[in-house]
Parts: structure tokens; sequence; C-alpha cells
């Protein structure tokens, strides 16, 4: 998953090695003795395994397990790992938790051939990873020895897709778990695309995933070094990239692993993606969930929300329960969640997640104490700066209001009723100078974009804007925010990105004028009607253009604005569209990418909006 040295950023592997604000480390080798096991799967390749257990033997206690595809180092007796790395808080280690590492099979120390998002077997033959976590969890409960026969699956990242894979077809002592910023679809919203738009910064996941592939057994624990990309600054790096297709031979020699050529060789949502889509396979769940995200997870925002939601469609009786607040990827774990870029959150929310949240239920599911009550959404407001508990998600008070595009780049309630000819506005969109999806110069998808202030990109000619007057009272949403713009391109392709931004009044006591990103998303445009069938778009006909922004929980407090930015790249996150209608985008060559005339409608018959869910 994400992650690693330079695109996409370490996060993954960060929140693994990074202390904790504000909580005081946690001396585990007085409490833990740690031991190492190469565990048999049925098939009998070995995944190797690292097991803290308490010293103190009076008691029995659950084992809580984290699978991995990540390096589980330090190895060797004497050698501890850090707090983060065992639990998802400090808390479980005070309480007595028997803590088990593992590397999944194909890497590291482990035996086997990994294979990303590696899909269920058919049939009852063969291995997966949800076999995988079966046998390894029968193996710890034989072998161990003063535990309760309970288990617990966490992780975050791709550990998290892993924690989804132990609740398929669950070993009976499986009794709680918890998949955080996992991934759901990495065709729709995780990881690799948005709405078949190809996140190409997963390029510095895909060079650690080769790299770090050859770091075997023995050699486990050598360093990787850092690729050097000729510039710092990735928007360069990929802007004189070229064809994405073109990418592996030009820098890397055609070295990649094969990740990045099943990419290239599955442009579509093809047999290939929909085996590896998770969300098709929870129809059985029947295990205490614990589904967490972070509203400004630049990775991983849509999987979390999407496993809560077809657990809860599929299984509606299963204690399913999901957990968001105002954190980047992996921030519940690594901060103390108080803030975030330039925003404020005027608490540690993260101490309050670890504290208030987590810790108590695998308490009450590993150890059968403690006064969790299941509730089915603990859900943090930003704006307001609050916690609340829901009955349901998206709340049932929510009513769906529609807010337009009109006239003179103003945003309102209001019907528009305007013509068609003349109810437009234009914008010209150039693949050789793309809107960047961040204003960092650095090598690096960044960690604060999705809450950033977006006033650089308000002042570009490729970026059309829209704006609320002050608000007369509090604007709260809660749920996924419809997109139905009417849009027209003279090209044949073309993508259509829409932000939804909190303009903070020019008076402000704190961040004066900040254009605070709430959220964004994208529909590239050939697949406006099917994932599986791309089609081209007609050049200069108006066409609807239909998706969904991700869950946010907001207030656009009174005297605030609601703005919104259309535009047509968002680089180099998301690889540029040519404008022109190809087989695959990522063969794409150079005389395809052309400058496109893009219209947006505000008119009685085309009245492009947003479909807000709104609390009362």
């Amino acid at each position: 998953m994400k992650a690693v040295l330079s695109l996409i950023g370490m996060t993954a592997v960060l929140w693994m090695t990074a202390s904790v604000a504000g909580e005081a480390a946690f001396d585990v080798q007085a409490h833990y003795d740690k031991a190492e096991y190469q565990i048999p799967m049925r098939d009998g390749v070995k995944l190797y395994t690292i097991v803290y257990t308490p010293k103190d033997t009076s008691r029995r206690y659950p084992i809580l397990l984290r699978r991995t595809p990540y390096n589980i180092a330090p190895y060797g007796a004497g050698r501890m790992h850090a707090a983060e790395k065992l639990a998802p808080g400090d808390a479980f280690l005070r309480e007595g938790y028997i803590f088990v590492l593992q590397t999944v099979r194909g890497r590291y120390k482990s035996e086997g051939e990994w294979e990303n998002y590696r899909p269920l077997r058919i049939g009852k033959q063969g291995t997966d990873e949800s076999t995988d976590s079966y046998d390894s969890i029968d193996w710890l409960i034989g072998h161990l020895r003063h535990h309760n026969r309970r288990v617990g699956l966490w992780g975050i990242s791709h550990d998290g897709w892993q924690t989804v894979m132990g609740m398929i077809d669950p070993h009976p002592a499986l009794k709680a778990a918890s998949p955080q910023a996992t991934t759901a679809d990495a065709f729709i919203g995780d990881d690799f695309h948005h709405n078949g738009a190809f996140v190409q910064a997963i390029l510095g996941w895909v060079k650690y995933v080769t790299d770090s592939g050859a770091a075997r057994f023995e050699d486990a624990e050598r360093k990787i070094e850092r690729f050097d990309y000729g510039t710092p600054w990735s928007y360069e790096f990929f802007l004189n990239a070229g064809p994405v297709d073109q990418i592996n031979r030009k820098y890397f020699g055609g070295t990649l692993n094969k990740q990045w050529d099943e990419v290239i060789e599955h442009p579509n949502y093809d047999a290939y993606w929909q085996r590896r889509n998770a969300l098709s396979i929870l129809d059985r769940i029947q295990l205490p969930t614990l589904n967490v995200l972070g509203w400004f997870d630049t990775a991983d925002p849509y999987g979390s929300m999407a496993t809560y939601k077809e657990i809860e469609k599929r299984n509606p009786r299963n204690q399913n329960t999901v957990v968001a607040g105002p954190w980047r990827h992996a921030g519940w774990r690594s901060d103390d969640g108080s803030k975030l870029g330039d925003v404020d959150f005027g608490a540690k929310t993260a101490d309050y997640y670890r504290e208030q949240i987590v810790f108590p239920f695998f308490q009450r599911h590993l150890k059968q104490q403690g006064d969790w009550s299941a509730p089915e959404a603990v859900m943090f407001e930003t704006g307001n700066n609050a916690w609340h508990r829901f009955d349901q998600w998206p709340p049932q008070a929510v009513s769906s209001r529609k807010l337009y595009m009109q006239a003179d780049h103003a945003l309102s309630f209001d019907v528009p009723t305007g013509k068609a000819a003349s109810a437009c506005a234009d914008y010209i969109s150039d693949p050789a100078k793309p809107v960047p999806h961040e204003s960092a110069i650095a090598f690096t998808t960044g960690d604060t974009w999705r809450i950033a202030d977006q006033r650089l990109d308000a002042t570009r000619p490729d970026v059309l804007g829209f704006q609320t007057e002050p608000l007369q009272e509090d604007v709260t949403i809660a749920g996924p925010i419809g997109v139905r713009l009417f849009a027209s391109t003279t090209g044949t392709d073309s993508d259509w990105v829409v932000k939804v931004i909190d303009v903070h009044p020019g008076t402000a006591a704190q961040l004066p004028g900040y254009q605070q990103l709430v959220g964004m998303d994208l529909m590239r445009g050939r697949y406006r009607n099917s994932f599986e069938t791309p089609e081209p778009m007609r050049a200069g006909e108006v066409t609807p253009i239909r998706f969904d922004i991700v869950d946010k929980f907001h207030t656009f407090k009174k005297g605030h604005r609601i703005r919104v930015h259309v535009q047509s790249s968002f680089f180099p996150y998301i690889d540029r569209n040519p404008q022109t209608f190809v087989d695959s985008i990522y063969r794409a060559r150079p005389e395809d990418y052309v400058k496109a005339t893009q219209r947006v409608c505000y008119s009685a018959e085309g009245p492009s909006h947003l479909v807000l869910p709104v609390l009362p």
C-alpha cells in the first residue's frame, strides 16, 4: 500500500516507527518476553512470526495479531519493538496482551511468493490470506501458553486489508477485528485509482516493494537505498517522464515489481481488479468490527468507510462500528491528533480514540471487561471540533440539499433559471500545464493536502470557482457529497475534479481568508457510464457527470462561505488525461495530449450542483 521512500510519502512505514506524541515510552523489555517462530501453513509454507508474552504468567491473556507485508524488524531475542508496532495503543501493553507480528508470505523472512491483494482461492483448494490468517491463529492457540483462547486482528493500511481477509471464514478463536485505513476496491477509491483515474504516485510504493522484495531471510534488515529521481519535485519528474507505460523502462531499466506491469496491462475494471475487490466478499461477516479512518487520509479515504457500509448492508445484525477523526493516514496511531497542517482541532483527538474507543473495544471482546457499548458510529465533526456518537451512519436526520452553481461564479441553494446556451462557464485544460495537487515543492504526495489552503489554485485560469455569500447560519454536512455536473469538452476524454472548500472570513482570528479543503474526488470521463467498458465523450456535447465525494462530517460556520472548484487535472497525484480518447491512457503517446476547452453548465436544463447531506 502506501508508503515509502518517496512519492507516496512513507506514511505506512512511519506510523510503525515514530513515537506517539504525548505518550511516555513504555518499557517493553521490562514486562514482556520475545520469541520468534516459523509457523507452517496448510501448504507447508512457513511464515515468520514474532510473539511477545507478558512476563507475569499468573494470568491468561488474549492474543492481538497484526499481519503485514512490511518489515517486522528488529529480529533477535534481545532486540525489542517499540510499543506502537505492537498494539493500537499503549494501554494494551500496560493491561497485558500477547502481541503477535507476522510477515505475510513472500515478504522478508516469510517463505512463499507474495502477491499484492492476493484474491481469495476458488473452491476449497489452495491458500489465500484468509487461510493463512486461519492457520496462523490455529497454530498460536495450539502452541502458545497462558492465553485465554480469544484472538483479535488489527492493522493499518495494507495491514488493514490483511485484517479484512482474516475476517473471511474466520477461525473460531477470532473474536474481534479492527481494519484501519484499509483498501476496499483499488480501482474505485484507494491506492491505485479514483473512479478509474490512475494514482501514479503509487510509483514510490511499487519501487519500495521491488527493492524490499530482495531483502529476504538473512538480508531482511538490510538498508533499502533511496532512489535518485533526478529532481526534488515530483511534479517535474512526472511531467518529464511522458507516458506512464514508459516509466519502468526509462528510469528503472524494466526492473519494477510485477505490480506495476499488472496495472499497465489492466487499464479498465476487468476480472483482475474485480477479484481484488474486498467489498464483494463481505456477505458472511459475523465478527465485532471496528472500522477506522481519517477524514484527511491522502492514501485510503475510501476503503474503511466502504467496508463499514458493505458489512452493514449485508450483515445488519453484526456489531459493526465506524470511527472517523481529523487524521492523516495512520495519524490516529502516530500523532496526538490535535492539529493537521495549519488547522487546529482543539483537542488531542487521537489520544481520545486510543483511550476511549479502540482500547475499550478490544477489552470488551477479548477480555470481556469494560463498558464498550458498540455504538454504530463515533465521528469527529470538523469545523465545530466535537465528537459525536450516532446510532446509524449517515445519521437518520440527514436531508439532501442541492447547492447549485450559478452565473458570475456564485453558489446557492436557489434553482438556476438561465437558458442553456448562455448559462455556462469555460476554462482551458492543458495537459502540458496540469493543476498541481499541492503547492509544496517536494518529491512526495504529502500528508496534508486534503486539508490545505486552496487560495493559490483559485488564481489559476484552469480552475473554475463558485462561491456562496457568507452563510447566515451554520451548515453541517454528514455523509457522502454528491457531485452532479453537466459538462462538455472539445476533446473526447476528460477528467472532472471537484473540490469542496470552507472559506474562512478575512476577519477571522485564526487562519483569516483560509480556503480549507474539505473534500475532493474526480471522475475520469471515459468511465462515466461504466468502469468495465470505457467510451469517449462526444466533443461539444453537454454530458451528465455523476460521482460522490466520500463521506465528510463538517460544519461550515456562520460567516464562512462554501466554495467549489472544478478542474481537469490533479497532478502528479493523478496521471494526466490526454483529453483524446485512446484504448489505454497508460499507453497514450505525446501527440495524444491536447488542449481542450471545458464547459460547466448551470442552466435550468443542465443545473450543475452538489447534493449535500445536511444535518438540521
